[in-house]
């Protein structure tokens, strides 16, 4: 898959280092890091193309093409990722030329990247046959059955997804590894907040770390989630926190049920 960036701000420079592993862009252990991220597969051959534009452009855009570069290579998906309303509305002829089939435009911040302008853009790439979402947020993002947005989020970016292990009394995290980070790569960071802290407290030390990272989405309401983003993030990566939770307990149970106690709970 040929993966092409164009993006305004902050969130698109951690989107871009999360998928190329970048070495120096994970930051949760400081001096005690274990190199964890080392395992897991850069992306950057994946990229053909990052186009950054900048945060003081006008406020109404006329004429969109002005900003555009040339030479824009083929792509697979386009990741618009937090620019400009007019140039996200001019997104379908940027997609004509350059052949993608599929483009993901996240929403951080409803005023930054209007609901209006996402659903007019969907509309006209579905009629191109272009596939499109627009998360809100990002890591809300899952396979809905089109596949080029499918596989990338089978590279193992979208909703997040953990993998939970607990002492055998129950009451700590011993291991917590990630399968599906969010896409900015903050489930790296509050998976290695969560290591060997105690399981009642979970939900501060969750919130803790996903402010720290620091989430950057937008505190102001949205009217669609009849919340800030913000917080819509911050359930997103407690709910896999949970769910992780939830998967460990009936391994365990089936384990339990298969081998009885000559398998104890430290051998998950």
């Amino acid at each position: 898959m040929r993966i092409f960036v164009f993006y305004t701000g902050e969130l698109g420079k951690k989107v871009i280092q999360n998928l190329i592993n970048s070495s120096n862009f994970c930051v949760s252990c400081g001096d005690l890091c274990n190199h964890c991220r080392q395992a897991r597969k850069s992306y950057a051959n994946m990229i053909v193309g990052i186009h950054e534009f900048p945060e003081d452009l006008p406020t109404f855009i006329e004429e969109p093409d002005q900003y555009i570069p040339p030479g824009l290579p083929e792509c697979d998906l386009i990741l618009a990722i937090g620019i400009h309303p007019d140039l996200l509305a001019s997104l379908p002829e940027v997609v004509r030329r350059m052949k993608a089939k599929a483009v993901i435009a996240p929403a951080e911040d409803s005023k930054k990247t209007p609901a209006g302008v996402l659903e007019q853009l969907r509309k006209e790439l579905e009629a191109m046959g272009v596939e499109f979402e627009g998360p809100r947020p990002f890591c809300s993002l899952e396979k809905t059955g089109k596949p080029i947005i499918d596989s990338f989020v089978d590279l193992g970016f979208g909703r997040p997804v953990l993998r939970i292990e607990t002492s055998p009394d129950g009451k700590m995290f011993t291991g917590v590894g990630v399968i599906r980070d969010a896409p900015c790569g903050s489930t790296w960071f509050v998976a290695k907040k969560l290591g060997w802290t105690d399981i009642p407290g979970y939900k501060e030390t969750i919130s803790g770390a996903h402010h720290s990272y620091p989430c950057i989405a937008s505190m102001d309401k949205d009217p669609q989630l009849g919340d800030t983003i913000l917080h819509k993030a911050g359930y997103i990566i407690r709910e896999a926190v949970e769910d992780g939770m939830e998967c460990e307990k009936k391994e365990k149970a089936l384990m339990s049920a298969a081998y009885g106690d000559k398998v104890s709970s430290s051998s998950l």
